[in-house]
């Protein structure tokens, strides 16, 4: 059975394509350069804007770098190393994420253009709440989608939580109506409601977003409002332009950042960050069901730059809560193979004491039969003296011996006289 991976060592292998583009360029440039001059601050640049860090937030890490190899007076490339990683380390920290709405009466939309992963975004979050003890209801708004309530009822019965759809092409102001009433009926903590993102047509997007929040205000005032867009890692600039388009028509709370498992341009969640202010709530690095979680900054840099105190940390504290939750064993394990022999011996000498008190048992009853016989061996001698000295080496006479017949053709014939036949005239008189 293959070991189930916490989720920072999952991270750290699904931005292993992002560390191997971004890391090991940086290392280069640190072993290759002997001063800090403006040649090595380019090299720098270059390679972070290849891991789609972007232009605004690689020019603001170099600025930030500058100034402190200058405060410092560093000289040596090798010893600003670090401050490279702090400065990208503030970069991306935009603050703690809100997650509040995960433990209120929640009504969380989910938008997101084709093919970046929301269907599947959104089965996954129904089953980490489920997980969490929260009761789940989803609605499948997104009806202009061929095949979307399929998808979606799929991962309703994988997550095992309700569904409530309509039909292809129907209102999804409509099926958002009747998903409200069912989550209040039931009692629901979260409500995930997937909807279209057609991008190429903004004014329907918007229409229908509205009209959407216009149902939710008047049905389910009270509910927290939650807006997530989903996005995909693999593409780049081109995500954080669908995340700039995405928040003119829609007010966004919050980001999930897809496939990151799958592309050498993970820098793309830094971007985001930094450039929109839109903090990234998600990040998916598998296809597991497990693999979507929540988004921490200071992790994320740790495992882009292979820092192992951080990953022994955050394993160890994983490996800790699975360790309380196992019965405390009561007999420690043998220290050697020697002492497992010893231990099997003692228990066969254990089992084969009963054998030996039982064969001592029968020895201790013969030895009457044996008394027995010497007694009888010390009469014959003495017969056998009273006979004289010399006398004693001769043959003992035999005795008789008496044969029993046991069947009728071996008895012998009578030896006593049979009378004399009296003949004819005999009998006659």
């Amino acid at each position: 059975m293959e070991e189930k991976k916490g989720f920072f060592r999952r991270l750290f292998d699904g931005l292993a394509k992002t560390r191997n583009n971004i890391v090991s360029g940086i290392d280069a440039i640190f072993g290759g350069f002997s001063s800090i001059d403006e040649d090595f601050y380019e090299e720098i640049e270059e390679i972070l804007i290849t891991g789609d860090l972007g232009v605004q937030t690689t020019e603001a890490i170099l600025d930030d770098l500058r100034e402190k190899v200058q405060e410092n007076g560093i000289r040596k490339p090798q010893e600003c190393k670090e401050l490279l990683i702090e400065s990208i380390r503030a970069q991306m920290d935009t603050g703690d994420a809100d997650f509040s709405f995960e433990e209120k009466r929640s009504v969380v939309l989910v938008i997101g253009v084709n093919g970046v992963g929301k269907t599947t975004s959104i089965g996954k979050l129904a089953s980490k709440y489920k997980s969490e003890g929260k009761k789940v209801i989803l609605a499948a708004a997104d009806t202009f989608r061929a095949a979307a309530g399929e998808q979606l009822e799929e991962w309703a019965r994988r997550a095992g939580v309700d569904i409530i759809s309509g039909q292809e092409g129907s209102d999804p102001g409509a099926v958002v109506y009747d998903a409200i009433h069912a989550a209040k009926a039931r009692q629901a903590d979260i409500l995930l409601v997937d909807t279209a993102g057609r991008l190429h047509n903004k004014k329907n997007l918007m229409n229908e977003l509205g009209k959407i929040n216009r149902i939710i205000d008047s049905e389910y005032p009270e509910a927290w409002r939650e807006t997530l867009v989903v996005l995909d890692a693999t593409t780049g600039q081109n995500a954080l332009e669908q995340a700039r388009q995405f928040s003119e028509v829609a007010q966004i709370t919050g980001i999930i950042l897809t496939k990151m498992d799958a592309t050498a341009k993970a820098g793309i969640a830094d971007a985001i960050q930094s450039g929109l202010g839109i903090p990234v709530k998600y990040i998916g690095v598998g296809e597991q069901i497990e693999d979507l979680q929540r988004f921490n900054s200071n992790d994320f840099v740790n495992a882009l730059f292979d820092i192992p105190a951080a990953a022994e940390e955050t394993d160890l504290a994983e490996d800790t809560e699975i360790s309380d939750s196992l019965p405390e064993m009561t007999e420690p394990e043998p220290e050697n193979p020697e002492d497992i022999k010893e231990e099997a011996g003692t228990e066969e000498e254990t089992a084969k004491e009963p054998e030996a008190e039982a064969g001592a048992e029968e020895e201790t009853a013969k030895e009457p039969e044996a008394e027995t016989g010497a007694e009888e061996e010390t009469a014959e001698e003495s017969e056998e003296d009273h006979a004289g000295g010399d006398t004693v080496e001769e043959k003992a006479e035999e005795p008789e011996f008496h044969f029993h017949w046991e069947t009728e053709e071996d008895e012998p014939e009578d030896t006593q006289e049979k009378p004399k036949g009296r003949g004819f005239w005999g009998w006659l008189r």
